[in-house]
């Protein structure tokens, strides 16, 4: 399995997304709210969390100093590669 696949696989719980990303639990959601971060993943009636490799790629969007505009677009691009990722397995 590829890396990048293997990493997209891994789920990180809100905690670990906060950690990775350095965004508090609030800021999430609103980035969320504004287009700014992917949705979560449901992982059963009161757990959700986000693929790895989507936290990654906002991070390094972050980084590179990428505008919101850009920011939105990769957020666009992760949500309609979720289902690619499936036919990938």
């Amino acid at each position: 399995m590829p890396p990048s696949l293997q990493t997209a696989l891994i789920i990180l719980r809100r905690k670990q997304a906060e950690a990775a990303s350095g965004y508090s639990r609030s800021t999430i959601y609103l980035r969320i709210s504004q287009g700014l971060w992917t949705k979560p993943i449901s992982l059963g009636a009161r757990a959700v969390g986000w693929p790895a490799g989507e936290v990654e790629a906002l991070n390094a969007a972050r980084i590179a100093g990428k505008t919101e505009a850009e920011i939105r677009a990769l957020v666009t691009r992760l949500h309609a590669s979720r289902g690619n990722a499936l036919a990938e397995v």
